[in-house]
């Protein structure tokens, strides 16, 4: 999801689906309080970058940055999903992409048996499922607590949903389209069939 999150600012244009899905976004997507660092980030587009330039975006240390996971292991997810068909490489520039259809049927049919979770305690997070901005008030019962990944610097109060990895909350504070697209399958993972449909259906709006 980070690769797609990547490819959607090269400079595709509003009208790819990614874009589509960005546009949709709230202006107020964050929630956590914001610091020093927060504030410098900034979600620029590449448009215009060399092979060389495009290549160093997507390298290991540069994923592994981005998404707060390892080196080490940034290097053997890429080579994993190239092997089954998740992620293939550019033919002109080499770059890993995202095989989008592939992805996305993993995480409709897939992801709730591989990555299961369950509502935990009580706690302060980040708003993930529906209670995210990305789904904010669509099939959402005012009547339930939201569900949040913990973190000490966000601003919800819900149970606990355990992230699909342990540095989900630095990451989504570095992308906004992946705080999206994370919050989604968080949605398809733990919601209803309906809900799940919902959050598919949005979901396409960025992997397509």
């Amino acid at each position: 999801m980070k690769l797609v999150a990547l490819r959607s600012r090269e400079g595709h244009g509003p009208d790819n689906h990614a874009g589509k899905g960005s546009q949709a976004l709230p202006d107020d997507w964050r929630d956590w309080a914001l610091d020093d660092v927060d504030i410098d980030l900034c979600q620029e587009s590449l448009p215009g970058l060399d092979d060389d330039q495009l290549l160093a975006r997507y390298s290991v240390r540069a994923l592994a940055e981005e998404t707060g996971i390892s080196k080490s292991q940034v290097s053997l997810a890429l080579q994993r999903c190239l092997e089954v068909g998740l992620v293939r490489k550019d033919r002109r520039t080499g770059v890993p992409r995202a095989n989008a259809r592939a992805l996305f049927n993993f995480i409709v049919h897939g992801v709730r048996y591989v990555f299961p979770a369950k509502p935990g305690e009580i706690t302060r997070g980040i708003a993930t499922t529906f209670a995210a901005p990305v789904l904010e008030g669509q099939l959402y019962s005012s009547g339930e607590l939201p569900m949040v990944w913990p973190d000490a610097r966000g601003n919800s109060k819900g149970q606990a949903i355990e992230p699909l990895f342990k540095s989900v909350p630095y990451a989504v504070r570095r992308d906004r389209e992946l705080y999206a697209m994370l919050a989604l399958v968080d949605a398809i993972r733990l919601g209803h069939p309906r809900e799940s449909k919902v959050a598919a259906e949005r979901l396409a709006e960025y992997l397509e």
